[in-house]
């Protein structure tokens, strides 16, 4: 019996939705109060249904255990300014009440050998649908916009070569990834100083808030 892919998606569509708004909203809560906020840009999907049905197959996932087994059919990528920043996020979703912490993989502190760093977490977030209650599973990526902007392109290229790098691009592109982590490193011991230059900034002229991020306004 072919799925009805629509009917499927439906709740992890509303997932996305419903997190990317409670994220950005924690942001707003931030600024509102004059503080750094550790969520600089919130964007989320639901996975393309060609993409399920390639990963099914790849991965041997069953119909049966699709929803278990398949964690990342919905995503949110959170950014942020700095390093230190993605452990608060971890901190600010572990307490939260509506969302269930299942797994986490640290890839910032265990870096993958390709250069790669973000923090995953696979939470459980309950949907509230006309005939009740679903709950399903969302991942969350933690990252800082170095460290997306070199994932960005590692997976562009990663589509072209289907995974089969030549050695030499596969070089460059680690030397690429210590690069961009040595520019966090460097960001996060002049963070006093940045912070305080932002404040100035977005406060100089009597701005009640700081102006809007283009996420803020952009449903992505």
């Amino acid at each position: 019996m072919q799925r009805d892919w629509d009917t499927f998606l439906m709740p992890y569509q509303q997932a996305v939705k419903e997190l990317k708004l409670k994220f950005r909203g924690m942001r707003m809560q931030f600024l509102q109060a004059s503080t750094h906020s550790p969520i600089e840009i919130v964007t989320g999907r639901v996975k393309p249904v060609d993409s399920i049905i390639e990963k099914q197959s790849r991965r041997y996932i069953t119909d049966a255990l699709l929803e278990s087994d398949m964690q990342d059919i919905a995503g949110l990528r959170i950014q942020c300014q700095f390093v230190e920043d993605i452990y608060e996020v971890v901190d600010l979703i572990h307490q939260r009440k509506d969302m269930e912490v299942v797994e986490e993989r640290d890839y910032v502190t265990n870096v993958k050998p390709s250069g790669y760093r973000s923090y995953h977490m696979v939470i459980a977030y309950p949907v509230q649908m006309v005939h009740g209650e679903k709950k399903l599973l969302a991942e969350i990526q933690i990252r800082t916009m170095s460290m997306n902007f070199w994932a960005t392109i590692e997976h562009s290229l990663n589509y072209k070569y289907q995974g089969e790098f030549p050695t030499a691009l596969k070089e460059r592109l680690k030397r690429a990834a210590e690069a961009s982590f040595m520019l966090d490193t460097e960001m996060s011991e002049i963070r006093e100083e940045i912070q305080e230059a932002q404040q100035l900034f977005s406060y100089g002229k009597g701005q009640s808030l700081p102006p809007y991020h283009a996420s803020d306004k952009k449903d992505d």
